[in-house]
């Protein structure tokens, strides 16, 4: 198949987190299975741009890619450039994917298929949520929603990976053809040791934003009477990390946080697997691709019963999940986490080979070609 990716921002734009990871594993997945695909993207690297060529096709791991300049510099990613060659070429193809919502890009690229009678697919990514929708801006994305929106979305074949998207989606949009496939995401090569921790160290390692729900973890680690030490690895707003380090000092909590910075792909691992436990307690997370990576180096995790794959961990019983309207629910499961050793010990040896046969790359591109092929390529009605 030809098939043609539109996303506002690619490798190496790591600044954006799990979705750059998640859509270049699809495309180079893809790719491997013998498909030839081709990605539009932007320039996009948070308020800077990208040192590539601009309109030229360059091969980025198998993965034929053009970088298209953007003349906003925010996260409406306008390029009229991509507009421009998308209205051109997308018949060419066999299937075009877009990739995210809520920004000028993908909405206008979504237009362009509908007036050249391409239903595309669009994988949200997770921002068709109540969550997401109500939060900030919500207004103009009412507005923009109901004046357009709703309109360009149902003339889309729904993709999601996990059960929770699915049903935020169709609350926003009503009845919509869908389908569920896990996102692919990059495993570990090879084994991790684990250390055996002097004091119980608990990590999270996620973009930093209020939706990550960390004030949520504070709350709940400062009514525990185990001693512990929190690892907090990733990268966000100055003006919302003084707001945590304000808080994590009104609670006393100074001496038992500590700031790890970034990590890039192979420290990531090596700081997953030296902890006890990783913890998300996000109020919204459409897949969480970093909970299977902490399981793919054996680590528990404790995740709140809003990302999507929490149903996931509780089926195969491989941590623990929360609701998080309660504290006193977060800590009651914090300290379950900590005092059952055996659990944890069982988890360490037995999700790393869940995560590997659930995961396979092959078998989930397989199953991506198999919904593109269901979705056709249809007159937009």
């Amino acid at each position: 198949m030809k098939i043609l990716f539109i996303v506002p921002s690619y490798k190496p734009a790591y600044i954006y987190g799990g979705p750059i990871i998640s859509v270049s594993k699809l495309a180079e997945g893809l790719a491997n299975l013998g498909h030839r695909v081709m990605v539009y993207t932007t320039t996009a690297n948070g308020e800077q741009e990208l040192d590539v060529p601009l309109k030229e096709t360059q091969m980025v791991n198998g993965v034929e890619v053009k970088y298209f300049s953007r003349i906003t510099k925010d996260h409406t990613h306008v390029s009229p450039s991509l507009w421009g060659s998308t209205w051109a070429t997308a018949g060419d193809y066999d299937v075009v994917h877009i990739h995210s919502w809520w920004n000028f890009l993908v909405m206008g690229a979504s237009l362009i298929c509908t007036m050249r009678g391409i239903r595309p697919v669009l994988s949200p990514r997770g921002v068709l949520c109540d969550f997401v929708f109500n939060h900030r801006n919500k207004l103009s994305k009412k507005i923009l929603h109901n004046v357009l929106g709703k309109y360009l979305l149902s003339r889309t074949y729904l993709h999601t990976t996990s059960d929770m998207e699915r049903d935020d989606c169709l609350r926003i949009n009503g009845k919509w053809d869908n389908e569920i496939i896990y996102n692919l995401v990059s495993l570990p090569e090879g084994s991790y040791e684990r250390k055996k921790n002097e004091v119980f160290t608990i990590s999270f390692f996620s973009r930093i934003h209020p939706k990550k729900g960390l004030d949520i973890l504070l709350l709940a680690l400062s009514k525990v009477e185990f001693p512990f030490r929190l690892q907090i690895a990733g990268d966000g707003d100055a003006a919302y990390l003084a707001e945590l380090r304000a808080l994590i000092t009104k609670l006393g909590l100074d001496d038992k946080v500590e700031w790890a910075g970034w990590k890039d792909k192979e420290e990531k691992f090596v700081f997953l697997a030296g902890s006890d436990l990783f913890a998300l307690t996000s109020h919204n997370e459409n897949f969480a691709m970093v909970v299977l990576e902490s399981l793919a180096v054996g680590t528990p995790v404790l995740v709140s019963e809003h990302v999507g794959l929490a149903p996931y961990v509780k089926r195969n019983d491989l941590g623990w999940v929360t609701g998080i309207d309660d504290v006193e629910e977060v800590r009651n499961k914090l300290i379950a986490a900590y005092n059952n050793h055996e659990a944890r010990t069982r988890i360490n040896e037995a999700a790393i080979l869940k995560v590997q046969e659930d995961f396979n790359e092959t078998r989930l591109a397989t199953d991506y070609v198999s919904m593109y092929r269901q979705s056709g390529k249809k007159k937009a009605s």
